[in-house]
C-alpha cells in the first residue's frame, strides 16, 4: 500500500504518506515594495515626487515630466499607469490632485506642480480656478466700498437748529420797532443825540446775545452733553431717554476708512477739505474766499454693541438702517496736497481716480475720523426692551437743551441718536 501511494519526507524531517503536492504557477502580479514614511517632506516621496518634478536635486529646475500611459497589463516595481476606455480623449480631466493635460500625442502632462507642504492641491490661492466663490479680494484697494441698507450713510453737516415760539420772536420785534420809532421821535422832538444811545444801548446785548449764540451753538451742546448724567442700563425702563457711556464693539457688518483702512469700526468718516484764495475754485457754492471748504464726504455708521460701566449690561445701538445718527467725533489730519508734493502721494492720486475727483493745481486736505472697536463712547438715546434684548435707538422727538442763562445760550435743538467720543484715546483702546 505504501508502494501504491508512495511517501515523501517534509522539511521538518517527518516522513508522511502520499505523493508530494505538487506546486501550481503563480499568477504574475505587479511588484510592491514597502513605502518609507515621507512626513510630508517631497523629498522623500520618490516615484510621487519625480511625477510632479520634485526631486533631492534642486540645482538643475526644468518643466515637469512627461508621464506616458503604459499598456494594460504592464508593471514596474512602483506600480502602473493604465489607459483604458474610461480614460477618454479629452482635452483637460481634472482629478483629486489637479488638472491633467492630454496632448495631441497622447501623454498626460500635470499641470499642478505639488506644494511645498507635500499637499496636492487644484491650484495656487491667487488663481481665479483656486478661489472659492465668497473669497474677498485682495486688501490694498482703495476704491470706495459700498455698503448695503443695513449700514447708514450720513450727510455732511450736522444740524443744529434753535427753536423759539412765535409769540415770543413777534414780542421781541415788536419792542424793538417801537424803540426805534420812540427814539427816532425824541431825537427829532428833543435834538438830543442821547436818546439815540439810550435806544442803541438797550438793543445791543440783545444783537450780542444772538451773535454769541450762533457762534457758540455746536461748543455750547457739546459742554451740555458731557454734564449730562450717565444712567445706568440696569434701571431703564422701555422709553425713557438715556445717556449710557462705555466700550463699544461691532455688530454683523465692520467699517473701515477708505484712505487709511482702520479696520473694525463702528463709524468711520473721510472728508476732503479744499481751500479757495482769492478766485480760487469753490467747494461748493457757499464757500467763502480764505477758506476750508468741504469738497468729497464719507460717513458710515451701523449697528454696534456698547458695554454700560455704571452695571455692566450690554445693549445693541441701532444706528443702522437709515437711523438718524448725529456723530460728534473730532476728525484727524491724514495728508496735505499742494502743488510741490502732488507727484509724492499716488496713494491720494489714486483714491481721488477712483471717486471721480480732479486734483488740477488744487490745495486739499484729506482728513479721517472714526470709532474703533474698543473705543469709550458716551451714546444718548431711548431705551427699548424687547424679550431679552436690550437696545438703544434715537428718541422720535427732537433733543433740546433748555436755556442756559449762565452761559447766555438759547435751547438748542437737535434730532437723533447723539455719539460722542473723545478722540484723545483712540491710542487707549481696549482689545476686544
Amino acid at each position: 500500500m505504501g508502494s501504491r501511494t508512495g511517501s515523501h519526507q517534509l522539511s521538518n524531517g517527518l516522513i508522511v504518506s502520499g505523493r508530494p503536492e505538487q506546486l501550481k504557477e503563480r499568477q504574475p502580479t505587479m511588484g510592491s515594495r514597502a513605502v518609507p514614511y515621507t512626513g510630508g517632506d517631497v523629498k522623500k516621496s520618490g516615484e510621487l515626487g519625480k511625477m510632479y518634478g520634485v526631486g533631492g536635486d534642486h540645482h538643475h529646475p526644468g518643466p515637469p515630466p512627461i508621464l506616458k500611459p503604459s499598456s494594460r497589463g504592464s508593471s514596474s516595481s512602483g506600480g502602473s499607469v493604465r489607459s483604458g476606455p474610461n480614460s477618454g480623449q479629452t482635452g483637460l480631466k481634472h482629478t483629486n490632485s489637479g488638472p491633467m493635460k492630454k496632448s495631441s500625442s497622447g501623454q498626460l502632462i500635470m499641470t499642478t506642480p505639488i506644494q511645498p507642504t507635500g499637499l496636492i492641491t487644484s491650484g495656487p490661492l491667487s488663481s481665479n480656478t483656486g478661489r472659492r466663490s465668497g473669497q474677498l479680494e485682495p486688501t490694498g484697494s482703495l476704491k470706495k466700498v459700498v455698503y448695503g441698507s443695513s449700514v447708514t450713510s450720513l450727510s455732511d453737516e450736522i444740524k443744529l437748529g434753535f427753536r423759539v415760539s412765535r409769540v415770543a420772536m413777534w414780542v421781541f420785534l415788536v419792542v424793538v420797532l417801537m424803540g426805534l420809532v420812540v427814539g427816532a421821535f425824541l431825537l427829532v422832538a428833543v435834538k438830543k443825540p442821547m436818546i439815540l444811545v439810550a435806544v442803541a444801548g438797550v438793543l445791543a446785548p440783545l444783537v450780542v446775545i444772538l451773535i454769541w449764540n450762533f457762534a457758540y451753538k455746536e461748543r455750547g451742546l457739546l459742554g451740555y452733553l458731557k454734564r449730562y448724567p450717565d444712567a445706568e442700563l440696569r434701571g431703564a425702563i422701555d422709553g425713557q431717554f438715556v445717556k449710557v457711556t462705555g466700550v463699544v464693539t461691532c455688530g454683523s457688518i465692520p467699517l473701515e476708512t477708505s484712505f487709511q483702512q482702520t479696520a473694525r469700526c463702528v463709524y468711520a468718516s473721510t472728508e476732503l477739505y479744499e481751500y479757495k484764495g482769492l478766485g480760487g475754485k469753490s467747494a461748493h457754492p457757499s464757500h467763502r474766499c480764505f477758506s476750508w471748504g468741504r469738497r468729497h464726504s464719507e460717513k458710515y455708521v451701523a449697528d454696534f454693541y456698547i458695554s454700560d460701566f455704571q452695571s455692566g449690561l450690554r445693549a445693541m445701538v441701532k444706528a443702522g438702517s437709515g437711523a438718524k445718527v448725529v456723530p460728534f467725533v473730532k476728525t484727524t489730519r491724514v495728508i496735505d496736497v499742494t502743488k510741490s508734493n502732488r507727484e509724492l502721494s499716488p496713494n491720494f492720486l489714486r483714491w481721488l481716480a477712483d471717486r471721480s475727483l480732479s486734483s488740477d493745481d488744487r490745495i486739499l486736505r484729506l482728513k479721517e475720523g472714526y470709532i474703533k472697536e474698543g473705543s469709550t463712547v458716551s451714546v444718548m438715546g431711548v431705551v427699548r426692551r424687547h424679550e431679552n434684548v436690550l437696545m438703544i435707538v434715537p428718541p422720535a422727538e427732537l433733543i433740546s437743551t433748555g436755556c442756559q442763562w449762565a452761559r447766555f445760550l438759547l435751547p438748542t435743538y437737535i434730532e437723533g441718536l447723539i455719539l460722542t467720543c473723545d478722540n484723545s484715546q483712540n491710542a487707549d483702546v481696549i482689545p476686544v
